[in-house]
């Protein structure tokens, strides 16, 4: 999939890794890959991998889209890991706290990061039709909302960018 533009969001950088979600790939291993990058993170910070917490973040691999906290929360009920709110919650915490998943404020909804342990800065390509996200590298230092807080002595603290659309499947099937 081709970078996206540099007007195609308020701080694109030309030069940005590509979306990772939409191409086509051996998902099995990505998802073996994300789960070594999770353990070896919580291994390292000395952070405790619950068998929630991981299976929250499998969960999220597996469907490879955004997911609601209750659509999340009926698998574990399903697989017996627990059938109360609180449950999934504090696992998507955990997750998000530590930059292994990402909240989708859009759709109030939550994805595995593609690069779990990395400072960064994602943007997010929200598929309509399928809810399928690709998680894409953007960057401050060379946009205009970076030039603009530097001109005002503000400081960054959290960016989230967020585009929807439709991705290539879709759009196929919608021409």
């Amino acid at each position: 999939m081709p970078n996206p533009s540099p007007t195609s969001a308020p701080d694109s950088v030309p030069n940005s890794a590509p979306a990772i979600g939409f191409d086509a790939h051996d998902h099995s291993h990505c998802i073996a890959d994300a789960m070594q990058a999770a353990e070896d993170l919580c291994a390292a910070q000395k952070l405790q991998f619950t068998p929630v917490r991981r299976r929250v973040l499998e969960i999220l691999l597996e469907r490879h889209r955004a997911m609601g906290a209750y659509e999340i929360l009926e698998i574990l009920a399903a697989e017996g890991m627990g059938s109360q709110p609180p449950v999934v919650y504090r696992a998507l915490d955990f997750l998000t706290g530590h930059g292994l998943a990402h909240r989708i404020e859009r759709m109030n909804a939550y994805a595995a990061c593609t690069h779990p342990g990395a400072d960064h800065v994602p943007a997010f390509l929200i598929c309509r039709a399928c809810k399928s996200v690709a998680e894409a590298e953007t960057g401050l230092d060379n946009g205009r909302l970076g030039d603009a807080a530097r001109a005002t002595g503000f400081t960054i603290e959290k960016v989230v960018v967020e585009a929807e659309g439709l991705c290539p499947g879709c759009a196929d099937h919608a021409a």
